[in-house]
């Protein structure tokens, strides 16, 4: 079949809205309960709601019941909403943060009382018949919530137990298969878990009690993370003693490198419960780590400690679980969706359980990633994911090059993610470029890099998002008369920096991105209140840097239009930043345009918001840079233009 001749950002893709957000769940936590395999699923088209699925021998079942949302609030962010133990899953209920047991062939009970409280990141302690997780305490209005790890009687109704307190910061409660020694982790601001977190274990006394406390790993510039418990007693974490989150254990009371690598085996703990090993046997290890951007699987003989990289198409990989010669993921790849998967450890033949879609979309219309190295500010190096716009059923006039949409990712300590990304071929697919950059500060390239952002958010981020974009330009591969740049929360940040700071980008879009860094110094969550410490400076004291880096001070050196994209109920980058940025634009002249979402919060999760996000962001650039959409999509206004 010829293909047809029209211009960049034109084409007509079967990748479209509906698509991504009708038949697209977010596979989340995975768990094993004896035969019993569960995984959380996001699902953008039940008003965003997350379940529990059980699958057993005898098939799989939804096992939230309706009305009930299972995802945590603990640090905002959440994570290790649910846990489950003897057939029964107990699990953190979006809407009033209590805990709940679901009983097989019951009604949901609460475990916790009525109040400002949240929990995640819990396990049983079944000789003692309790519950014990982290707890955030809200119920002092005015104040900044407490954390703790607090015990929950399973048998009888009272207010938890406080087991572990008086630090800023508390996650990963992992008790020992005897049940004699909890071990969990620590830290305090101005830190945040991946600069300086601590691991620490305790004895449990005959009343439950934590005694004989001590700390193994992590202190200044060290973290320590996602400890777990062998049968033997053995203790297992990540560290980053060597500059890298290699893995560690604890055993007789000496610490032991596993794996002397320049390699990440670990990511940075944004939410509760994440996983990047497991514990397959006393004697193996499964666990998954990163060089150069890319993600790998392999088993770590703990006699040997030989590595065995298994040949897996995935290059991203997380939730891992284990039981005996078999191993549980979520799998991502480049060119399918991403999937949970259980690999068989003798066969190393792959079950499928669940895809994030079924969509079956010809790879003639998917773009093949390409990772790249390009040069940037002060003699470094900086990473990105390239894609070029490909769609089997259109080609561009010889004259033009592709417009290119420059992806700035949030956190920042974060990283892209190689995956498949429907939204990243949302793009592609009609003739827009995509670079997706790991600027100086994500994760993935050990801590020096990360550290690269250290009192340079806002200048280093943007000098990699730009310089990126003009290393397209330079080899021939982009238009850099259109060039666009987004990203939303942090990379919405860096957008507006680059917008306005310098002269690269042509348009941008803000998905709930911060403008006023003093606003976000003054105006945040506990998690976050003083992240800022260390990638700017300690506010008040260097107010004046905050003052110049914040893109709202400075809004009359913007000359190109913006789009801005907010949830209205976000209490981590509130709405009134993004409003005061459109107050400057609309009496500056400035084609600018703002859609609003009443009811959501950091983060897009309901369909229909995520559908009208993509299509106005698209609608935007077809305005600003001459193309015309060849689907019928909602329009937006665009004030100025």
């Amino acid at each position: 079949m010829t293909s047809q001749i029209a211009p960049y950002g034109s084409w007509k893709s079967p990748i479209t809205t509906d698509l991504i957000t009708s038949t697209t769940i977010g596979l989340g936590q995975i768990a094993v309960d004896g035969d019993n395999i569960y995984w959380s699923e996001l699902r953008a088209w039940d008003k965003g709601r997350t379940v529990v699925v059980r699958r057993n021998p005898d098939g799989e079942t939804t096992v939230t019941p309706d009305g009930f949302n299972v995802r945590s609030r603990v640090h905002e962010y959440g994570g290790g909403s649910y846990f489950v133990a003897d057939g029964v899953v107990y699990f953190s209920n979006f809407i009033d943060q209590r805990l709940y047991q679901q009983k097989h062939g019951s009604n949901s009970q609460p475990i916790t009382p009525e109040l400002s409280m949240r929990y995640g990141d819990g396990i049983v302690d079944r000789q003692r018949q309790r519950i014990i997780c982290v707890c955030e305490d809200h119920t002092q209005q005015g104040k900044e919530p407490t954390n703790q790890i607090v015990a929950i009687n399973l048998t009888e109704n009272s207010n938890p137990q406080v087991l572990v307190s008086s630090n800023d910061f508390y996650v990963s409660p992992r008790l020992s298969e005897d049940g004699k020694y909890l071990a969990w982790l620590t830290w305090n601001h101005p830190n945040m878990p991946w600069d300086s977190a601590e691991l620490w274990v305790g004895t449990v006394q005959a009343d439950g009690a934590i005694a004989d406390m001590q700390k193994i790993a992590g202190g200044v510039d060290e973290s320590a993370s996602q400890p777990e418990w062998s049968s033997d007693g053995t203790l297992y974490f990540i560290w980053e003693k060597t500059g890298w989150w290699n893995l560690y254990c604890w055993r007789q009371g000496k610490v032991e490198n596993l794996t002397p690598m320049s390699a990440e085996f670990g990511k940075p703990q944004w939410g509760l419960g994440s996983s990047t090993y497991a514990i397959e046997s006393t004697s193996r290890i499964i666990c998954s780590y990163t060089q150069k951007g890319i993600w790998y699987l392999a088993s770590l003989d703990l006699d040997t400690k030989k590595l065995d990289t298994f040949d897996l198409p995935y290059t991203e990989f997380s939730g891992i679980k284990a039981t005996p010669g078999k191993v549980l993921f979520n799998g991502g790849q480049p060119t399918q969706a991403s999937e949970l998967v259980q690999l068989d450890l003798t066969t190393k033949k792959i079950q499928v359980l669940q895809r994030s879609s079924n969509i079956a979309i010809d790879d003639g219309y998917l773009s093949q990633v390409q990772p790249i190295e390009f040069p940037t500010s002060n003699e470094k190096t900086a990473y990105g994911l390239f894609y070029p716009p490909q769609n089997k059923d259109y080609t561009a006039p010889p004259d033009q090059k592709p417009p290119l949409l420059v992806k700035s990712h949030g956190g920042p300590t974060a990283a892209t993610s190689s995956s498949l990304s429907y939204g990243i071929q949302y793009w592609t697919s009609r003739g827009i470029a995509v670079l997706d950059v790991n600027y100086g500060g994500s994760t993935g390239y050990g801590r020096e890099y990360r550290q690269r952002l250290d009192g340079n958010w806002g200048i280093v981020d943007v000098d990699d998002c730009a310089n990126g974009a003009k290393y397209l330009v330079e080899q021939n591969l982009v238009d850099g008369d259109r060039l666009a740049i987004s990203g939303g929360s942090a990379g919405g940040y860096t957008t507006l920096c680059a917008l306005t700071f310098r002269d690269t980008f042509k348009a941008g879009a803000s998905y709930y991105g911060v403008s006023d860094l003093e606003a976000l110094a003054r105006d945040t969550h506990k998690f976050e209140s003083r992240y800022l410490d260390r990638l700017v400076g300690a506010y008040p004291e260097m107010k004046e840097i905050y003052v110049q880096r914040s893109p709202i001070n400075f809004a009359e050196n913007l000359t190109c239009p913006v789009i801005f994209l907010q949830g209205l109920e976000d209490k981590v980058v509130p709405p009134n930043q993004a409003e005061s940025m459109i107050d400057i634009l609309r009496n500056k002249g400035l084609p600018v345009a703002y859609v609003p979402f009443p009811g959501e919060q950091h983060g897009f999760r309901n369909a229909e918001n995520i559908k009208r996000a993509l299509e106005a962001e698209l609608y935007f650039y077809s305005r600003v840079f001459g193309f015309d959409v060849v689907e019928e999509i909602q329009t937006v206004t665009i004030e100025n233009l």
